[in-house]
């Protein structure tokens, strides 16, 4: 599932290609997503010109000059692209609106675990992502996560992956982030130190940062707003690299199913 760094990077590449642009006719296939999309928006949003565009955990929301807003999640295999009209259709397209320079805005999701919704009054949009999601994890306040996990019985694994505390961390930057905190996975919440709470929030915000530099990480369908992929699968100390040899100890890299989630880790390194 595409994460924080994938979805900042479809909205920074989307960013340019769609402010100012008028959506002069929308499209819907008949195959439902996971959320509904109302065939009424489409006669209120023609001739609606994007304002802005937002990135929230992985949400992203679209803006119109007229107040309305339109709220994508692209799930385990969305992608969100700008492509010449006359580019053919492609399988699996599940959303796509045509712009007033010949241009069109594409969404396309293999599984459709992914979703298109429509906000009479996009603010709303962004205020109940506010309402259901934690901070942004680039920004934390000093002692975030020791504030709201220090006393879970919880395991760090789950604590990163719970979205309630903070937004848009998921599997790949859960397990990078600990291997760069040097901290089990496994471990519980309540056992750390704040020394130790202090470096896990500052190897989130590392590991987060490189990958938007390198334009996330693609495993399997992620491409960037422009179709480009990313390149930091290339630089992943443990995801997906079970059995080999840890980058930084030479020991094997373990999986363990961990928060209802395969985990990676070096258990040399993450004592």
């Amino acid at each position: 599932m595409p994460e924080l760094p994938e979805v900042e990077t479809v909205v920074r590449d989307l960013r340019p290609q769609l402010t100012g642009r008028r959506l002069i006719a929308i499209h819907s296939s008949k195959a439902q997503l996971r959320r509904h999309w109302p065939i009424r928006a489409i006669r209120h949003l023609i001739q609606a010109r994007i304002a802005s565009l937002h990135r929230r955990g992985k949400w992203i929301v679209v803006l119109c000059d007229d107040g309305q807003g339109i709220r994508f999640h692209l799930g385990m295999t969305g992608q969100l692209t700008v492509v010449p009209g006359s580019e053919p259709l492609p399988d699996h397209l599940h959303w796509w609106a045509e712009l007033d320079n010949g241009y069109q805005w594409r969404f396309r999701d293999i599984r459709r675990f992914g979703s298109v919704e429509w906000f009479a009054h996009g603010q709303e949009a962004l205020a109940e992502l506010d309402r259901k999601l934690g901070p942004e994890p680039l920004n934390l306040p000093s002692g975030h996560l020791k504030a709201v996990a220090a006393q879970s019985q919880r395991c760090l694994k789950a604590v990163l992956l719970d979205q309630t505390i903070i937004a848009g961390v998921g599997n790949i930057y859960a397990d990078e982030a600990l291997f760069e905190a040097a901290l089990h996975p496994a471990r519980l919440a309540r056992s750390l130190q704040t020394s130790e709470w202090d470096r896990l929030q500052r190897a989130v915000r590392r590991v987060l940062r490189r990958a938007i530099a390198a334009r996330g990480s693609t495993i399997r369908n992620y491409v960037g707003g422009s179709g480009l992929q990313g390149r930091y699968q290339q630089r992943l100390n443990v995801y997906g690299r079970e059995g080999l040899p840890c980058l930084h100890c030479g020991h094997p890299i373990v999986r363990q199913y961990l928060a209802g989630r395969s985990t990676h880790y070096c258990a040399y390194c993450q004592r």
